[in-house]
């Protein structure tokens, strides 16, 4: 069921927390930082808000919320968004070949990085997925660490997309 921004903006802070909650993953504690921001004046609005909240977290605290995320085409451990977002981008349909690269790439990203791969995947496709991935491990981990904190951004985005009517 979708929400509009007024009913965001006049529901108590539990029941705001609890239903922006999986905006950022397995992170209910950003929505329930951002409910004192009240009242929002748009839904781009109420992201900057929720996204400010985020990029204020700590170091530590970021980089649990990059860990709270799912590895891609894994089929453990996952939240109900993040099932919804990798099957409507086809990772549950890969080929054997696409399978094998996409864990083998996972691996060497979380052995290099401490965490998972984290790419906003609506509107990619198994192939830009693949090539991103590549692309990305060469990068350092300070610039991982922007990139998957600005990934959750978007991700946040199509979620909140999907919450507000």
């Amino acid at each position: 069921m979708g929400y509009t921004l007024s009913d965001l903006n006049q529901m108590e802070e539990d029941d705001f927390s609890s239903t922006l909650g999986n905006i950022f993953e397995e992170t209910p504690a950003i929505a329930r930082q951002t409910w004192a921001k009240r009242p929002f004046e748009s839904v781009e609005g109420l992201h900057r808000a929720l996204v400010e909240t985020m990029r204020a977290l700590d170091n530590s605290a970021q980089l649990a919320l990059i860990r709270a995320h799912p590895e891609l085409g894994t089929k453990f451990a996952m939240t109900e968004d993040s099932r919804k977002e990798q099957e409507k981008a086809g990772l549950n349909d890969i080929t054997y070949h696409e399978s094998n690269r996409l864990q083998m790439l996972s691996r060497t990203y979380t052995n290099k990085f401490g965490f998972p791969f984290i790419l906003a995947i609506k509107r990619q496709t198994i192939s830009s997925i693949l090539d991103i991935f590549e692309q990305r491990l060469n990068h350092s981990i300070e610039q991982e660490i922007a990139q998957a904190l600005t990934e959750i951004e978007k991700i946040a985005w199509f979620r909140l997309m999907d919450s507000v009517r």
